[in-house]
């Protein structure tokens, strides 16, 4: 390796684990305040250390490609406004030759991506899902979240928007014990206790809607006591496609697609079109790693003044349009005409096709 390889490539992976620091950081602010909360609640220390290990893995998925892409940036654009890379030119040095290291980190990453993605973040999510049933049942009512939708009860969905001690404000329940129909039960306040494994939800101001599922009708009361049976029983969690590692979702897709040849139904079409997106939607993101390398050096070379503020701004624009990309291709995951797996390849090829362009014209 010459020396000025040696120098960028230097240069390159201090900028990388800098920016994957403090993106780490950042992406793990909403997960530090829940541990805290859950200490205060009186959380076993076992089980803390646990959540924290199950969550980190998935944010990985994004803090490494984008920290390439950053490192790219600014590194380039530093080397450009202090006229290094003119030098470079003058001195008859071929950039592909300096570009070829932080490419080979890109495509290191791209793999560490691919097993990351494909082996350990769907065993922690598994493992966390179980872990959140584990949690219900041993410390009880006290992890009970406002502001989300709670669905780890079996038939019914709850949301309430402020909690104060065992008392939940603004409650909204939606029941699906009966299979006829959903009822919708909206409380002022409630009063939540258990007995034995049922949820009993003490509730005041209440309307109820229907009072019988399957017939019109609305119900208001002052005072309306209603219970979840079993919402506190140990269940074993179901795994679903986000649990499955690389080699069991190619197994799935290949049963599925071994029955769309016998006219499969809608419901198993469906599936397996929801199969295959969540497979190629780890590739894509362990793509995105040389995705931003490719696209963030010739972009670095250009911006060559205010190389920081460009190169941060720069880099939030390619972050956002890459992951909305994906994101909105994702979202026709269950409507197979789409091809949503198809789709969500188009930021891959749209940045493969701006370093193309770019990379010849920045030589």
């Amino acid at each position: 390796m010459k020396i000025i390889e040696r120098y960028v490539l230097q240069s390159f992976l201090a900028a990388f684990f800098l920016s994957w620091l403090v993106l780490s950081f950042v992406m793990t602010i909403g997960l530090l305040v829940r541990i805290v909360q859950l200490i205060i609640e009186g959380l076993p220390a076992h089980a803390i250390g646990l959540f924290m290990l199950v969550s980190f893995p998935g944010t990985l998925t994004l803090t490494v490609p984008i920290g390439l892409l950053v490192s790219s940036l600014l590194v380039f654009s530093r080397l450009s406004a202090d006229s290094e890379i003119a030098a470079m030119r003058a001195c008859g040095v071929n950039l592909l030759s300096v570009m070829k290291w932080p490419i080979l980190v890109g495509v290191a990453c791209m793999a560490l991506g691919f097993y990351v993605n494909n082996e350990i973040v769907p065993r922690s999510h598994e493992v966390s899902r179980n872990l959140k049933s584990l949690i219900s049942v041993d410390v009880g009512l006290e992890l009970l979240e406002p502001g989300r939708m709670i669905d780890d009860f079996p038939d019914y969905k709850i949301f309430f928007h402020r909690k104060d001690g065992n008392w939940l404000h603004d409650l909204l329940v939606f029941d699906y014990s009966n299979k006829g129909g959903v009822r919708e039960i909206r409380a002022e306040k409630a009063l939540v206790s258990t007995n034995g494994a049922d949820v009993v939800l003490d509730m005041y101001k209440v309307r109820v809607e229907p009072v019988e599922v399957g017939q019109a009708g609305v119900a208001v009361a002052e005072r309306f006591r209603h219970t979840i049976p079993d919402a506190m029983r140990r269940r074993t969690y179901k795994r679903k496609e986000k649990d499955l590692r690389h080699h069991e979702l190619r197994q799935l897709i290949a049963e599925l697609r071994l029955n769309v040849e016998g006219h499969l139904p809608p419901v198993r079409r469906k599936l397996l079109s929801i199969t295959r997106t969540e497979y190629h939607l780890r590739l894509v993101y362990a793509f995105a790693s040389i995705c931003f390398v490719l696209v963030g050096v010739p972009l670095g070379i250009r911006t060559h003044r205010k190389e920081s503020t460009i190169g941060m701004a720069v880099s939030l624009a390619v972050t956002l349009v890459f992951y909305l990309c994906v994101i909105l291709m994702q979202s026709f995951d269950k409507v197979d005409a789409a091809r949503p797996y198809v789709l969500l390849w188009v930021p891959v090829a749209a940045c493969g096709l701006l370093a193309a362009y770019l990379i010849p014209k920045n030589l």
